[in-house]
């Protein structure tokens, strides 16, 4: 690692503390990470389904979605490739309201996300059922772009940000976690950045 690096890693960690978990740098742009193409999803074809382990199996279309009240979160946001974008607002639904519509049931521990273009990722729901975990269409007062997410992501700002699933179209719940994507190439079940848990 170059003195360059490691000096501005020093800086990064006086301005901003607990804040920023180990090993990581402070970006000001949002770097564009995904596999493949991005997905142009228009919102009239939009669907999100929650199925799986709950009471009432859902599936929303974009109306009914953004008829829910909006939330938001400000919250700093970390990529498990070491760099971390700070103050970010984001503003969408709360995944807490959309959990009493759908009644998970006492033996789910878990979710699979479902992503258009095919990405998954796996996700407790011990992790999922905190206040500022957002299914977000905006991003500092402007719609999430595509390249984003956009139309709709999920944002988990605790975890690695690859646990924040771009383009969700459903929510599989389940009974025991089992790796998405990226977590059967080797990345870490959990993803908790101030554990460092970037790898299996």
């Amino acid at each position: 690692m170059g003195f360059d690096i490691l000096s501005r890693r020093s800086k990064d960690r006086e301005k901003y503390g607990d804040r920023l978990p180990p090993g990581q740098k402070v970006v000001e742009d949002w770097p564009v990470l995904s596999y493949g193409a991005t997905p142009r999803i228009e919102k009239g074809q939009w669907r999100l389904r929650l199925y799986g382990l709950v009471e009432n199996e859902v599936e929303l279309d974009w109306e009914a979605f953004t008829a829910f009240p909006s939330a938001t979160a400000h919250c700093d946001i970390h990529c498990v490739t070491a760099w971390s974008r700070m103050d970010n607002d984001f503003e969408g639904v709360a995944w807490l309201e959309l959990m009493q519509l759908v009644k998970p049931l006492a033996q789910a521990s878990a979710v699979l996300a479902h992503c258009y273009g095919g990405y998954t990722t796996n996700v407790l729901l011990s992790d999922l059922n905190r206040p500022e975990v957002l299914l977000a269409y905006k991003h500092d007062g402007q719609e999430l772009a595509a390249q984003h997410g956009g139309p709709c992501r999920l944002v988990i700002p605790h975890l690695y940000f690859w646990k924040s699933a771009k383009w969700v179209r459903a929510f599989e719940f389940i009974d025991k976690d089992r790796p998405g994507f990226w977590e059967q190439y080797g990345y870490h079940l959990r993803g908790d950045p101030w554990k460092e848990q970037r790898y299996s």
